[in-house]
């Protein structure tokens, strides 16, 4: 596979982002009004609450089976690693560049969560399609390859909506604002309110220990918080976010020979249910785009994310993690926790190297907060990504080859 053709085969995934990004900010320019922060709010809540639970549990029920399970175990390690070194790159970044506190829980998702879903769902085929692909006969590499994406897009999005998704809600609710001239160029008002339901209102969004200008207090602040969410006093929405339940719901019609038998399949009695789930599904990636688009505009009209910490992020997720992996991929290999399969090695690796989830602009469009500057973290992120993905996609496969 020549760099000609592999320059285009990362290119077009990232440049059909970046066009769909384009008009979800078309669409909300003021004399459109078509992405309003009303009209954003609803369809945030639809692909919170349907598309990408469609997508999730269709893909997983299609693909997984309790064979092919056993044999990708290493991939959800695989993926906790990406969340774990990210965050404590994230929290050495916060140090250094002094990340005001409400944008913190954002640094560490655009960190630690990576887009394990919708980019690598037109990568991998595009490669594999390829006439001089190094993964063999394109129909065998796209059947693997469907079943490799599909775990690590429902694995991730667990991890995103439980772990992610609780950093980011204590984050923004202990946020407070900086005095004038304090961190001039990293900090803007939001609002950090819970729009996902009523119940989680009750959550204190205020500690009195925030007022004590000490970092002991500032932890114990933050340790109180974590208590309230993993306790009773919260909605257990939180923990289970509908994307999570769908997983479970996908794993277990896919290991399952009655449930599969009778939903999968052209010859299965139950298929049009399948089917109309997996048609749901397929609205999840544009719309969550669009999103992305439309909320970039508020951010173009005034960002509070300085420029320091967007050049960390791109440091962090497209040079330190890529790196971290190639020696974690490898030492696996070597130690016999991998096996030989190539394509499974690149798609391994290639989850230490993509742009950051647009699930993190989903949370912050929930919480009302921290909107613009994740916005503008995107932008950048997926315009680098569209050099950084050739680049190190290029290597993978030498590697693996």
């Amino acid at each position: 596979m020549g760099l000609g053709d592999l320059l285009l085969v990362a290119l077009v995934p990232v440049l059909k982002v970046l066009i769909i990004t384009a008009v979800g900010l078309f669409l909300a320019l003021d004399r459109i009004d078509l992405l309003g922060s009303t009209a954003r709010h609803h369809l945030n809540n639809i692909v919170y609450y349907v598309f990408n639970p469609a997508l999730v549990a269709s893909y997983l029920a299609e693909t997984i089976t309790l064979e092919r399970l056993l044999q990708l175990w290493f991939m959800p390690v695989n993926i906790l690693l990406t969340f774990v070194i990210g965050s404590m790159l994230a929290w050495l970044l916060n140090k250094i560049v002094r990340t005001p506190q409400h944008l913190r829980g954002l640094v560490v998702g655009c960190c630690s969560a990576g887009n394990l879903g919708n980019l690598l769902l037109i990568i991998i085929p595009a490669v594999c399609n390829e006439s001089n692909s190094p993964f063999g006969d394109p129909s065998l590499c796209t059947s693997l390859g469907n079943a490799y994406v599909s775990l690590s897009m429902s694995i991730g999005a667990i991890y995103i909506w439980t772990y992610v998704y609780i950093i980011m809600r204590v984050s923004m609710s202990n946020g407070v604002k900086s005095s004038p001239g304090e961190n001039s160029g990293n900090t803007m008002e939001s609002s950090t309110e819970p729009l996902l339901c009523s119940a989680d209102a009750q959550m204190p969004l205020e500690d009195p220990l925030q007022k004590v200008h000490v970092p002991v207090g500032r932890m114990i602040a933050f340790v109180q918080q974590i208590k309230v969410l993993l306790t009773g006093e919260t909605n257990l929405k939180v923990l289970f976010a509908p994307t999570t339940i769908a997983a479970a719901i996908g794993f277990t019609i896919g290991m399952v020979p009655l449930l599969r038998h009778a939903l999968i399949g052209d010859s299965a009695p139950l298929e049009v249910i399948e089917s109309s789930i997996y048609l749901v599904g397929e609205a999840c990636i544009p719309a969550m785009t669009l999103i992305v688009g439309a909320n970039l505009l508020r951010g173009l009209r005034s960002s509070g994310v300085g420029a320091l910490t967007v050049l960390g992020i791109i440091v962090v997720r497209y040079i330190a993690l890529p790196l971290i992996g190639i020696g974690i991929v490898k030492a696996a290999h070597m130690l016999g926790l991998v096996g030989s399969d190539p394509l499974y090695q690149f798609i391994l690796m290639l989850q230490f190297a993509l742009p950051p989830a647009m699930s993190i602009g989903t949370i912050c469009q929930l919480f009302e907060a921290g909107e613009s500057e994740c916005s503008i973290i995107l932008m950048w992120s997926y315009a680098m990504a569209a050099f950084s993905l050739t680049l190190w996609s290029t290597f993978f496969m030498w590697m693996v080859a």
